[in-house]
């Protein structure tokens, strides 16, 4: 089936899947880290088990019943099952001071399965990773997107999809792909102009195509999730990606937030100011993707000599401070983490969003926002696509 044959009968196969897809939902934490009511238990408990040996590390069942709360004979039967499934191995027995018979430990397996990562935001390549369930990459691939729309560029995100399942040398757990544009909670595209994408069900197609669990969100909010599993993240916090043009991703309370209409994050065709502004591709002037978007940026400093280039990049940033601070007045964030190339964005332009920030919003809570460069680099939406599989398939991350 093409690409446009599953998007005309869309109705029917995002329901028909042949491996259940566990997404994001609406005020659901990333973390378990409670018991919940008993019709709820069974699934929540095993994920508790799960993310306490994903955090904390080698454990005995003893240790994960005193530190979830949930009882020995609960643990045990959910071990038993784990272990079953590949999830869970046991290391042997705990070397003991005291009396009796020796505990024995267990860990996440974390060789047992590997996930497909892909990062379809750049505009010139789509690129994809195997990784493990801590997010360490083992191999890489990626495709020249050519200028490819519609159809095409999904051919190519199928192609990528197979070079990495081929390479696999343990089963897949499942694939996470990052894209741009707006995407819903049944990973359709809804709208991504640049590939030519509007309303294309790319979790299905690629679900029907490898028949493995598939994930699809915005670059920015996977790229948020890799910040709160792998880069310390508050459990408020924002991530601006900055590259081709200009997103966001939030996170209130550990609980991604994707907005009514899946837009939250779509910062980038906001007007700052009132003094115009070149003329955005969307048909605005003075858009935040007309100051800040990576092409954009170049283009101004493009011979700039050092005082100049220091007055557009500080130009910059106070576009962004001013776009950014009515969203942490309203949301009393106390994180923004900024991805882009650090030569640009780690200097002037950053100094002056903190700055315009502290000038424009209440100093007395405001005042100790932390505003930072990511700590992972290039690979971050590849992370947070592996985020993504595993907190749908595991309930960790």
């Amino acid at each position: 089936m093409t690409a446009s044959e599953v998007q005309r009968s869309s109705s029917r196969t995002d329901t028909a899947q042949p491996y259940p897809v566990q997404g994001f939902a609406h005020g659901k934490a990333l973390r378990p880290s409670s018991k919940v009511l008993p019709e709820h238990a069974r699934g929540h408990n095993r994920s508790l088990v799960l993310q306490t040996l994903y955090r904390e590390g080698v454990r005995s069942r003893a240790d994960i019943a005193r530190e979830t709360g949930l009882t020995r004979v609960t643990v045990s039967a959910l071990v038993a099952e784990l272990i079953s499934d590949g999830l869970i191995k046991e290391l042997g027995q705990r070397e003991e001071t005291r009396p009796g018979k020796p505990a024995t430990l267990l860990d996440l397996d974390r060789s047992a399965f590997v996930i497909v990562g892909l990062d379809l935001s750049e505009h010139s390549t789509f690129s994809g990773a195997l990784l493990d369930l801590d997010g360490a990459i083992s191999a890489r691939a990626e495709v020249e997107l050519a200028g490819s729309t519609g159809d095409d560029a999904v051919e190519k995100v199928v192609a990528l999809t197979r070079q990495l399942v081929e390479q696999a040398t343990a089963p897949v757990l499942g694939i996470g792909v990052g894209s741009p544009g707006v995407v819903d909670l049944g990973g359709v595209v809804l709208s991504a102009p640049n590939l030519g994408w509007n309303g294309m069900p790319l979790q299905s197609i690629l679900n029907e195509r490898f028949g493995v669990p598939v994930l699809v969100a915005n670059d920015a909010n996977a790229a948020v999730l890799a910040e709160h599993s792998f880069g310390g993240a508050d459990s408020d916090a924002m991530l601006i990606t900055i590259g081709h043009g200009v997103g966001a991703g939030l996170l209130l309370g550990g609980t991604p937030l994707y907005g009514s209409r899946f837009a939250a994050g779509e910062i980038g065709h906001v007007v700052v100011g009132t003094d115009g502004g070149a003329v955005c591709a969307c048909g605005k002037r003075g858009c935040l993707e007309t100051w800040l978007s990576i092409p954009n940026l170049i283009t101004r400093l493009e011979g700039a000599d050092a005082a100049d280039r220091a007055v557009a990049l500080r130009e910059a940033g106070e576009r962004l401070g001013i776009a950014l601070a009515p969203i942490v007045g309203a949301l009393d964030l106390s994180e923004i983490i900024l991805s882009g190339p650090t030569e640009l964005l780690d200097g002037p332009l950053m100094a002056a969003t903190v700055e315009t920030l502290r000038n424009r919003t209440m100093a007395e809570f405001h005042g100790s926002l932390s505003l930072r460069m990511t700590t992972l680099g290039h690979d971050i939406v590849l992370r947070g696509a592996a985020v993504m599989v595993l907190s749908g398939q595991l309930g960790v991350s």
